[in-house]
């Protein structure tokens, strides 16, 4: 499958909107008032959650989104709107339905655990107006899109009407329907494509323990009956998915997830990544293969994260030349910066042209990653480097240099910057260290003001090979022994 496709697909999206906030802290005592940890915030953050992590991922791949859904008269739900617009996202089938609350949920984390979370929202049926609004979006919208998926967390937004519009206007148009499903009763799914609950649900809606392999496939085959959809896709966390379908055996596809540290929106990973494989014309057990991997790749982040296309593509194909996946542009350093602190990651950072490495650059990023946990390297665009070192240079282009650092184990993340951008560089990286051969002086580092100011240092790596790019270049135009 070529990832790339994706970014041709049009997803339309329904379901239930929410809004995911994070606060970030660190427990160091418990509280005197009652046996319970205290945990001091560093940090605040919100996310789209429910349908919104959904159209979230989707975004991330690269695909044209529209959503229906409803949110109240709230501050959340303004918030809700204006992160869905700063994606590009079609939200005119958006609902603003008064005396209702934006379901809002709240996740404290600690040191990368999750220790609570705290619930605001309201389960009530939307009302016959809103539901009238919505179902007129979806008839409005579900001709032109390639795939309609909806997002049910059971917060009285999909209801059996909306459901059977949705099965009978996609069934006319020719297009597949994936419902993420909430509830005991799938019945009301009917007419669906695919379902795709996980092995909780898939047990209650079944009406089955589900404790062996033998009551996940009695589970699954009850369902696949009784629901009257074309298509079962089962996820069971670590021990993978079960896909069941009509004529064929059930297919088990096993996880490919190596670490986990948070679970939240998996599901909405796989639902996005299921259906636009889908859309691209993969078969299901192809589909759920690459979903699965997404999902895998998604556990690993802390909070209610994304996949991009590069990861998946290299997870996909493990003996690819993944080196230029490393690159990461300016604009998004601030992001990276805060996701790696986050995850109470120390950034290392190192600079330089880097035309032709030679045994002193692999010394330094060796030295320089031993530091901390992230390895940053910058380097200077093709101009700039013409610029510092003269006619001819440099010998390598960007492109090339990137890819050659991105080989380097030692080196985590590549960025390129042009004349004059180092500074912000710096500034939006926020590196803990600076790191410098020990041909400079510290306060011949270029940015070493900047990185003193946060709290940093600016550490000086012993060379001991005495070469240098500019005199191997000089030695094999001179054609001899450098």
């Amino acid at each position: 499958m070529d990832i790339e496709k994706f970014r041709n697909c049009r997803i339309l999206v329904v379901g239930d909107l929410m809004i995911d906030e994070y606060l970030w802290g660190e427990v160091d005592r418990i509280s005197p008032e009652a046996p319970v940890q205290v945990v001091a915030v560093r940090d605040e953050e919100f996310t789209l959650g429910g349908c919104g992590n959904v159209v979230n991922n989707l975004v991330a791949m690269g695909a044209e989104v529209a959503t229906v859904g409803v949110v109240g008269s709230d501050s959340e739900g303004e918030l809700l709107r204006e992160k869905l617009n700063d994606l590009g996202v079609d939200t005119e089938g958006i609902v603003e339905e008064k005396d209702r609350c934006t379901t809002r949920k709240t996740r404290i984390i600690a040191a990368n655990q999750h220790v609570l979370r705290i619930d605001r929202e309201n389960r009530k049926e939307i009302s016959e107006k809103t539901a009238q609004s919505n179902l007129s979006a979806i008839s409005d919208k579900i001709g032109s899109m390639d795939l309609v998926l909806i997002s049910d967390y059971g917060k009285g937004v999909v209801s059996p009407s909306m459901l059977a519009l949705v099965a009978d206007t996609a069934k006319k148009s020719g297009k597949l329907t994936i419902a993420d499903p909430k509830g005991i009763d799938f019945k009301k799914y009917a007419g669906m494509s695919l379902l795709t609950p996980n092995k909780k649900e898939a047990a209650a809606a079944a009406g089955i323990e589900i404790r062996t392999a033998s009551d996940l496939m009695a589970a699954g085959n009850r369902i696949l009956c009784s629901a009257s959809v074309d298509s079962l896709l089962i996820t069971c966390g670590k021990e993978g998915m079960v896909l069941f379908e009509r004529d064929a055996p059930p297919h088990h596809i096993r996880s490919d997830a190596r670490q986990v540290f948070d679970v939240s929106g998996a599901g909405d990973t796989v639902a996005a990544v299921l259906g636009l494989s889908l859309a691209c014309g993969a078969n299901l057990r192809e589909a759920a293969r690459i979903a699965n991997t997404a999902a895998g790749i998604v556990v690993g982040k802390v909070g209610t994260a994304t996949v991009s296309p590069d990861e998946l593509s290299a997870a996909l194909n493990p003996l690819q030349d993944t080196a230029g996946s490393k690159q990461v542009r300016t604009a998004d350093l601030a992001k990276l910066s805060e996701n790696l602190k986050r995850q109470r990651k120390k950034i290392v950072l190192t600079n330089g042209c880097f035309d032709l490495l030679h045994a002193g650059h692999i010394q330094l990023f060796s030295a320089s990653k031993q530091l901390g946990d992230t390895l940053v390297v910058a380097i200077d665009d093709d101009k700039s480097v013409a610029a510092l070192k003269g006619p001819g240079r440099p010998v390598l282009k960007a492109k090339e240099r990137v890819r050659v650092l991105g080989a380097l184990d030692s080196v985590d993340h590549v960025v390129v910057f042009s004349d004059g951008e180092l500074d912000s560089v710096i500034k939006n990286l926020g590196p803990a260290v600076l790191t410098k051969g020990s041909n400079y002086t510290s306060d011949r580092v270029y940015g070493h003001d900047l990185v003193e100011e946060v709290g940093g240092a600016v550490v000086l790596i012993p060379i001991r090979e005495d070469t240098s790019s500019s005199r191997i270049i000089d030695a094999i135009k001179k054609n001899r022994n450098p």
